[in-house]
């Protein structure tokens, strides 16, 4: 993956526009908080192969930390920290967000065909 580049992120999610796409996107400190701090709550969410159709999407935030929206007709679909993205061989557009130790905390991809892997 490379270092996000909004210009170029912005394409490739405006390449999605009124589209049914596939959203894969998970959040989460995993065990890792508990391994820290006894105390600390696990936290995360996860969806993946929800169909979704936007009609809007905007990449924002500055330095090495951004945040995508995608507009739907009936509310938003976002994830904040993201760093770095790809577009793969299957031309899918993936995303995610590393802690300083390199654990994955975010990711956001997106298909127009489901995920499998």
């Amino acid at each position: 993956m490379d270092p996000i580049h909004i210009e170029k992120v912005q394409t490739e999610l405006e390449r999605y526009l009124n589209k049914d796409v596939y959203v894969h996107l998970e959040t989460t400190n995993g065990a890792y908080a508990s391994h820290n701090d006894e105390n600390a709550y696990n936290v995360g969410a996860f969806i993946r192969n929800a169909k979704v159709r936007y009609n809007h999407a905007k990449i924002v935030g500055s330095g090495n930390v951004y945040r995508v929206g995608l507009k739907l007709d009936i509310g938003w679909v976002y994830a904040e920290g993201l760093s770095e993205y790809e577009v793969d061989d299957q031309n899918r557009l993936l995303m995610a967000g590393h802690d300083r130790e390199g654990r994955l905390m975010v990711t956001l991809e997106i298909s127009e065909t489901p995920f499998h892997y």
